[in-house]
């Protein structure tokens, strides 16, 4: 067997799981409030915190999941250009899958359209990161610095739009979804910080009982490790199966 071969730890698919889960459960909601007409309050409760639960375990993952493959590249002697180009290549290839979304939603929806998600997000954070790969302590620093200048700035608007990438939202900006760089990049930071930590070298750290023998674990898992894919196709499908149920009406549309 190759000694470069993937290692994967089941914890972080867990994690990974979950949070896809949930994800599900929070559009789920959010498709019977914008096509049915239904008013579940996704912006505060319960509910808000199952949407922000699942967007922020999912980021945290992405940064512990870039230190891993990190530690990869360096065990295959890879040179710094290499490294970064992969970085670019992997980013460029997750944030063309948001230029897609931003595209069908400009399509198929009167308003919302995102233009800057959670794919178009990691897709630039992928690259943004390969400077904080080999840190730990001040990532978990730099993290909380821009997590609060975030905060600080999503109560501001401005007169200009070219920023709103980074976190600095336009008068009468409407999105679907919206992951700035600030707050955001923060938690993808804490995450290089926690992978660093628990997974130095790619080693788990810590010894934890493997638990993938109960089968809610692995199916958590599965979908962990599939989480890109089931991203991209449970909005087309949970649509579908709400309006064959008929729940929702997607003539609202059009």
């Amino acid at each position: 067997m190759d000694k470069f071969a993937d290692k994967r730890f089941w914890e972080i698919d867990l994690l990974r799981g979950i949070a896809i889960l949930l994800m599900i459960i929070f559009h789920t909601l959010y498709d019977f409030n914008y096509f049915g007409g239904y008013n579940f309050d996704l912006n505060s409760g319960l509910w808000s915190y199952v949407g922000r639960a699942s967007a922020m375990m999912f980021i945290f993952v992405v940064g512990i999941s870039l230190t891993l493959s990190y530690s990869r590249a360096i065990e295959m002697n890879m040179s710094k250009p290499e490294m970064y180009q992969k970085y670019i290549k992997r980013g460029g290839k997750i944030f063309s899958w948001g230029l897609a979304i931003t595209l069908i939603t400009w399509l198929f929806l009167k308003d919302g359209v995102i233009v800057f998600g959670i794919l178009h997000f990691i897709g630039l954070s992928i690259i943004l990161s390969y400077p904080f790969l080999g840190l730990r302590t001040y990532n978990l620093l730099i993290g909380a610095g821009i997590i609060l200048t975030g905060l600080y700035l999503g109560d501001l608007v401005f007169d200009f739009s070219w920023l709103l990438w980074l976190g600095l939202k336009p008068y009468g900006f409407y999105t679907l979804d919206y992951f700035p760089i600030l707050p955001w990049f923060g938690i993808i930071l804490i995450g290089i910080f926690a992978g660093n930590s628990l997974y130095p070298n790619r080693t788990r750290k810590i010894a934890i009982k493997n638990h993938t023998g109960f089968l809610p674990i692995q199916l958590f898992c599965m979908l962990g490790r599939r989480s890109l894919l089931i991203y991209l196709i449970h909005q087309p499908i949970l649509i579908a199966l709400l309006y064959l149920l008929g729940f929702v009406d997607i003539g609202s549309l059009f």
